[in-house]
């Protein structure tokens, strides 16, 4: 298998060498580039590529960019060759988390089958109008109500910050405070335009590319508790430590990606399959999210949208996570992330 050129697939990650400082590299066949090397290729062939900037400098340019990008790996032989005596086997570099977005954003209760097993597994009575169901009616109930809410309703959407975010191998560090971490694996979109009241048809063609990410959650700090429980759910404390967000292994650009809602999300603790899901399961697809959330904010290139996390999270299976668990997350055509865990020392 060639390195480096044809209409093949590639992905762009951040990466680096011992004691050196991180670089934007391009991936193919497991064999990384440094982007500054396919400068030279890409000014013979008419395009500009910006030579030294993070990862969310390249979503800014992105609409410059891919262009170039695809006009260099299907370049002449002879202009690559260069290419693929200066490219590194990935296996010799530290992954990064690909970029650290401007703004992230999480959508929350998005996929059909998990919401119903939230909404059964909490038991009659716990939803108004739920008292004395037995478990067929109460997920023929819940079954409905996702259905309306599909039609009728909007996606749910909170924030999480930078700090969070986190390495494809890198340790989740565990903080004491919490007893009930939980693991959530989601497409993750990155926007490559400036979006602000775009319509459901015209979505995807602001998307840049789209990548891994696990939404770790501390079960027992979502909601406030004492004497604020009116204030509701509680995203700091639940959802907001340091390593919280793996993400990765690199972007892959949204030209390979044939359909956004047909791939395979899997996760395994230890190797036992916990999460296994289409994408296809989502109650608001990847279109309807950038909809709905450019009507309510500015979304910048670089922006990372989390589209939600199927069935198959801890709280079903009555297990969370402790330090020497193993969390190997992959989508198809995306790669995989695998996260040990461990104790947060501080």
């Amino acid at each position: 298998m060639i390195r480096f050129g044809g209409p093949g697939p590639f992905a762009l990650g951040t990466y680096s060498r011992p004691g050196q400082a991180p670089f934007v590299g391009l991936l193919q066949n497991e064999h990384v580039i440094a982007l500054q090397d396919l400068v030279p290729v890409a000014a013979a062939l008419g395009h500009g590529l910006p030579a030294r900037v993070d990862m969310l400098g390249l979503m800014c340019a992105w609409p410059e960019v891919m262009p170039a990008l695809q006009a260099v790996m299907q370049a002449d032989v002879a202009l690559l060759r260069p290419l693929v005596d200066a490219s590194v086997p990935v296996s010799q570099l530290q992954v990064h988390a690909p970029l650290l977005p401007r703004q992230i954003f999480m959508c929350g209760a998005n996929y059909f089958k998990h919401v119903v097993d939230l909404l059964v597994d909490q038991g009659p009575g716990a939803n108004p109008g739920t008292e004395g169901m037995d478990a067929v009616q109460l997920r023929a109930y819940a079954e409905d109500m996702m259905h309306r809410r599909r039609r009728e309703g909007t996606p749910y959407f909170f924030c999480k910050p930078l700090s969070t975010v986190t390495g494809p191998h890198d340790p989740v560090l565990l903080p004491a405070f919490a007893r009930k971490p939980d693991w959530e694996l989601e497409l993750a979109v990155v926007m490559g335009r400036a979006a602000r009241h775009v319509s459901r048809d015209e979505a995807l063609s602001y998307v840049a590319g789209y990548t891994i990410a696990n939404d770790i959650s501390n079960r027992d700090h979502i909601w406030v508790r004492g004497d604020m429980k009116a204030m509701g759910t509680d995203w700091i404390a639940g959802k907001s430590c340091p390593t919280y967000l793996p993400m990765g292994p690199a972007v892959v650009p949204a030209a390979f990606v044939k359909d956004p809602q047909d791939l395979r999300i899997t996760l395994q603790l230890n190797g036992q399959v916990m999460q296994d899901e289409s994408t296809a399961d989502m109650i608001f697809d990847v279109a309807r999210q950038i909809e709905y959330l450019s009507s309510v904010v500015q979304l910048w290139p670089g922006d990372v949208i989390c589209t939600g996390s199927p069935a198959g999270n801890g709280t079903h299976y009555h297990r969370f996570l402790q330090p020497g668990d193993v969390m190997t997350c992959s989508i198809s055509g995306l790669g995989t992330m695998r996260n040990p865990v461990q104790a947060d020392g501080h």
